[in-house]
């Protein structure tokens, strides 16, 4: 069997990296890859928005299962191409990708279906930013309609702020054309919560849910980034919550789709917010997050490259995997001024001793210069690790992370903190 991964990130090398462990792959490929990838399967040059080169490579490889990694290809309709030529691929149509292209379509969906999710309004003229940007109170949450990056979300504060902010966006100024376009929504308190599913466009596959840490620093200080680290342990839910989020999101959001004519064929993945009124939605990503795939992919077992190709071909078989006991950690590592301006081309020391600790280092912006791994981006590397427990697992993932160095690299030092928290109270 063969496998090709489309993307050059961490989640794109966890990944490749699962794939390859499965007992009946003897071929797995990438496109484009990065440093890190390549030393796990064979990487192919490419760019991953040319749709029509990228299934043309998978014809050429023959293989026997695409899997789209990033969102900006399945926007740009990368699955439709491949579904037009009778090539197997996991990734929704561009239709259907729309869930996550446009924050305005999502909350819409949300509404028509009758499923939790704050209150919002749609902004589109600066002329309006002052009648509406209060609606709901402060805090408040502006997001960016288009595909920012995950940097197209801002919690505000204050009036003042959230005004001078709202009119940056529509504007231009903030993440470009994505947010000449926003919806402004209702801030919701509780604990988010990264939930997970692969779908065939019938039948679905739940897989174990994940808690990311998005602002930059301790404490959820800073700005949003594209995700600072992740762990996946059962106790971030309950078996009554995860019940509640099948029945009252994921369902009727699959039967939504379906209901529009636009099946949902790939990895559906629901933003919660966890309010004590319950799961309400935050946003939908039409792929894996990232960086939850890291610890997600590293703590399944069985074979995953299989259950891909089920769903590709509409026969999905969840029974192909299992979840391992022991939990897992991702913590990211990021270059100096993440998630502002940063440097690249910085050498990356201590990979190999990282790896002797016991850990697998997920790359997520490096490249090779001189045979050796230097940064290529703001989030360079996902060291993540398993353990006992959940406090063992972080402990492994941190000191593997004090084994690597680059100039300028910098991480959160309380990755899993809601975790051991409730932990702590379990055992209080």
């Amino acid at each position: 069997m063969k496998v090709l991964v489309i993307g050059g990130g961490g989640r794109e090398h966890a990944m490749a990296w699962r794939v390859a462990q499965d007992s009946a792959v003897d071929g797995a490929y990438c496109v484009p890859g990065n440093a890190g990838i390549a030393a796990d399967v064979s990487c192919v040059p490419g760019k991953i928005l040319q749709t029509k080169e990228l299934s043309s490579l998978a014809e050429f490889l023959e293989v026997d299962c695409t899997v789209v990694g990033p969102e900006a290809p399945l926007v740009a309709g990368v699955a439709d191409e491949f579904e037009s030529r009778g090539l197997p691929v996991v990734g929704p149509s561009q239709e259907a990708a729309r869930l996550e292209g446009s924050k305005v379509f999502a909350k819409d969906f949300l509404v028509d279906n009758a499923i939790p999710t704050a209150r919002s309004v749609t902004l589109e003229d600066e002329r309006d930013v002052d009648a509406t940007v209060g609606r709901f109170g402060y805090p408040v949450a502006l997001k960016a309609d288009g595909l920012a990056a995950g940097k197209g979300v801002l919690i505000v504060q204050e009036e003042a702020e959230a005004r001078a902010r709202a009119r940056g966006m529509l504007a231009g100024n903030v993440v470009g054309d994505a947010g000449r376009r926003i919806v402004v929504e209702q801030f919701l308190d509780g604990e988010e919560v990264s939930f997970m599913v692969l779908s065939d466009g019938e039948a679905y596959c739940v897989l174990p849910a994940t808690q990311d840490h998005k602002r930059a620093y301790d404490g959820d200080a800073g700005p949003n980034t594209g995700g600072m680290g992740a762990y996946c342990d059962d106790s971030i839910l309950s078996s009554a919550m995860r019940d509640r989020i099948i029945e009252r999101i994921v369902e009727p959001s699959l039967a939504g789709m379906r209901r529009r004519g636009t099946p949902f064929k790939g990895f559906l993945y629901c933003g919660l917010m966890i309010t004590q009124e319950g799961p309400h939605v935050l946003e939908f990503n039409v792929r894996l997050g990232d960086p939850e795939t890291q610890p997600l992919l590293y703590r399944l077992e069985g074979e995953f490259a299989e259950l891909l190709a089920s769903a590709s071909r509409g026969a999905l078989d969840p029974s192909l995997v299992r979840v391992a006991e022991r939990p897992t950690a991702c913590v990211v590592m990021a270059a100096g001024g993440y998630p502002a301006k940063y440097r690249t081309g910085i050498p990356i020391r201590g990979l190999r001793q990282a790896a002797q600790q016991g850990a697998k280092v997920f790359h997520a912006g490096t490249r090779l210069a001189a045979g050796s791994p230097v940064t290529a981006g703001g989030r360079v590397l996902g060291v993540t690790a398993s353990g006992a427990g959940i406090g063992e697992a972080l402990s492994n993932a941190y000191r593997a992370v004090r084994a690597i160095d680059f100039e300028g690299a910098h991480y959160r030092s309380d990755i899993g903190s809601r975790g051991l928290s409730r932990l702590a109270s379990e055992n209080a």
